[in-house]
């Protein structure tokens, strides 16, 4: 059996780009036989850029409607909150103590942002450190991420790696990158990836009507209605080709090169196609977060036990080697 770890950002709710992007294939990777997925949502990473208390409780219940809304399996699979399972913080400290500087200068999480310094705070740069905890903590085996993250768990291999030869032990699981080069990239309302940071995402949980508005917002040339249309170089189309059957694609492709049918009425069909592909799901989205939020937090409460069983076993092993048992 492979265990598989994953952390979910809580930094906003989640739209159609972490969805297909990161959602449904955490989902569908922790469904395989012989899988055992451990999921989180990184509610203390979120406080190197969120301060604000009422909006990161509200971004947690999002992030965490949105997995239970596409069927995760919470009996099978761990699913809990980071901030909830105190032997997090524990460990970071405990890794900070054997991780050089020089190596936290060179994250890449870093690196990006030290032009700012004086905005920079702590906790970003001891980010990797947590990272590395939350990974080692669990004894996971499998780390799924985009190449914008492999250096992160190159970084998690070397801490663990330098605790375990001080203590001639195998304290710590050395994990292991999943890089998937065929994850998708999902194009925006303007054809940037979708993004937060762009503002151009879809959020699929809106109301119908703030739905449609958005979805009118797609980017589109200036072609008549009447004329023929090239659909791959058409956002709309490469949206509605991600949700559609391999019919309703070729039916749309035939109704872009065919002529009389506007942009308009394409984004009509992808609004129709958003609202019916994903009826259930936010109907599962709405009970959670409106009519009941109790049974949310019953799923994150019992997550949040399995984790830290294991959580316990783990810091046991490093306090009886450091002395602290």
């Amino acid at each position: 059996m492979s265990r598989i770890l994953t952390g979910i950002q809580s930094s906003g709710r989640p739209h159609l780009g972490n969805i297909l992007g990161a959602i449904k294939p955490a989902i569908d990777l922790s469904k395989q036989p012989g899988n055992e997925s451990f999921l989180f949502i990184a509610d203390l990473h979120s406080l190197t850029t969120i301060k604000d208390g009422p909006q990161r409780r509200e971004f947690i219940k999002a992030v965490a409607a949105t997995w239970l809304a596409f069927g995760l399996d919470t009996a099978k699979n761990t699913f809990w909150r980071q901030s909830r399972v105190a032997e997090h913080t524990e460990l970071c400290w405990y890794l900070n103590c054997f991780t050089p500087m020089p190596m936290l200068n060179n994250a890449t999480s870093f690196k990006e942002k030290s032009d700012k310094y004086a905005n920079v705070n702590a906790g970003l740069f001891v980010y990797p450190v947590l990272q590395a905890a939350d990974i080692l903590l669990y004894d996971a085996e499998i780390i799924p991420v985009g190449k914008d993250q492999r250096q992160h768990i190159e970084m998690t291999r070397d801490i663990a790696g330098a605790f375990n030869r001080e203590y001639n032990a195998d304290i710590f699981v050395l994990p292991e990158a999943r890089i998937d080069e065929r994850l998708m990239t999902i194009p925006g309302l303007d054809g940037q990836k979708m993004s937060k940071s762009y503002n151009n995402y879809i959020d699929i949980f809106l109301p119908d009507n703030e739905l449609w508005k958005v979805i009118k917002k797609v980017k589109s040339d200036s072609t008549p209605m009447e004329e023929p249309k090239n659909p791959d170089i058409d956002i709309t189309f490469q949206l509605y080709s991600l949700l559609a059957t391999d019919e309703q694609v070729a039916t749309m492709r035939a109704n872009y090169e065919g002529g009389n049918y506007g942009y308009g009425m394409a984004k009509k069909a992808l609004y129709e196609l958003i609202v019916d592909k994903f009826k259930d799901e936010r109907e599962r989205y709405n009970y959670y977060m409106i009519e009941n939020p109790d049974a949310l937090e019953a799923e994150l409460q019992a997550g949040e036990e399995k984790a830290r069983t294991v959580a316990r076993a783990t810091i046991q092993r490093v306090r009886e080697k450091l002395g602290f048992n």
